[in-house]
């Protein structure tokens, strides 16, 4: 018997007040959206000119979902996005220069021109950077939480993690050091559909990852994830939860990846009919019918929004082949800790 609340859908205007969005709110979670996979389309291209160095992943079908969730955290909180979650980062405050800069390597890039080409996050905004072994990403979260509690900071940490990482041992090892502890920890899994090539029936037993929640001591939440609202509902309950003391939420947001793992892959091991039946509800059309119906989108707004984000983002990739590449005598800047460093003792 199915253990975790499936979410509502999104609902009306006067809804959407009552989670505290207001109309410019809803216009700048629909630019975000479009900034996000403007973003990805344009890093694309520049993969295929030769420009980005290794391979490129993007989150096309996830733009609501990460979005949402950011739009419901609070500047104070922290979150470690992963490379399905660029709308995170815009969301946050990454300006898309910068993300460009980052995709080529070059120096005014988050990593400076170190790392993968996605494995980026600015400290200063609240985010931490990932790594490959992307479920490792779960017990730093947990880390941040338990950090919040012994300072008695009201603050919430969020880790994303997709459904193949759910069978990792760091996602058991984060989520029951969580629960035992009721941390202001909030797990997002963006559950789509495929580990690389590998199917959510070879992947789980489960009728939903959120399910497993329960067993931890905690809640578990299944939420559309090409629904902006529903998520962002859902994330910002469980957010000001965690941050109340309530203790640790897992959202399931259902998706499907609509591009191949990485631009190598065309995805041929995924049904035809299945693309095309997520493909009636990408998250961006969706929201975009939502505003017109609910929030009197006119269309002289979104032509004046699309050809905003479409500027800003076509300066923005000027911006960043402009930047310079890391110099390679500053190989091993920030690789290891100075004197200097450690002069502040941290263990104290």
């Amino acid at each position: 018997m199915a253990t975790a609340r499936v979410a509502e859908p999104s609902g009306s205007l006067g809804e959407a007040k009552e989670w505290g969005l207001d109309r410019e709110d809803l216009l700048g979670i629909y630019r975000n959206m479009i900034t996000t996979r403007g973003v990805e389309e344009r890093g694309h291209i520049l993969y295929r000119q030769g420009k980005i160095p290794g391979s490129f992943y993007t989150g096309r079908g996830n733009e609501a979902a990460s979005v949402a969730v950011a739009t419901a955290m609070q500047s104070e909180d922290v979150g470690t996005p992963l490379h399905r979650d660029m709308g995170v980062h815009i969301t946050r405050g990454v300006e898309p220069w910068r993300i460009f800069a980052n995709y080529m390597g070059r120096v005014d890039g988050p990593t400076r021109g170190r790392d993968g080409n996605v494995h980026m996050a600015d400290a200063r905004l609240g985010l931490i950077a990932m790594v490959s072994h992307l479920p490792a990403m779960l017990p730093v979260a947990v880390g941040c939480a338990l950090a919040f509690r012994i300072r008695e900071e009201k603050r919430v940490a969020v880790a994303w993690f997709g459904e193949g990482a759910s069978a990792r041992g760091d996602t058991h090892e984060g989520m029951n050091f969580a629960g035992i502890r009721q941390l202001p920890v909030v797990f997002v899994c963006d559950n789509n559909q495929w580990a690389y090539s590998t199917p959510t029936h070879l992947e789980y037993a489960v009728e939903h990852l959120a399910e497993r929640a329960q067993s931890y001591g905690f809640e578990g939440v299944v939420v559309d994830g090409t629904d902006v609202l529903a998520v962002y509902r859902e994330a910002k309950r469980a957010i000001e939860k965690a941050r109340d003391g309530g203790g640790p939420t897992l959202i399931e947001c259902l998706t499907l990846r609509m591009e191949g793992h990485a631009v190598h892959d065309d995805a041929f091991y995924v049904p035809k009919e299945l693309f095309e039946r997520w493909a009636e509800h990408d998250p961006i059309e969706r929201y975009r019918r939502w505003l017109h119906e609910h929030a009197e989108l006119t269309d002289e707004e979104e032509d004046e929004i699309k050809v905003g984000v479409k500027k800003h983002l076509n300066e923005a990739l000027q911006k960043a082949e402009a930047s310079p590449l890391p110099d390679p005598a500053t190989l091993l800047d920030g690789v290891y800790a100075t004197p200097e460093d450690l002069d502040t003792p941290h263990h104290k």
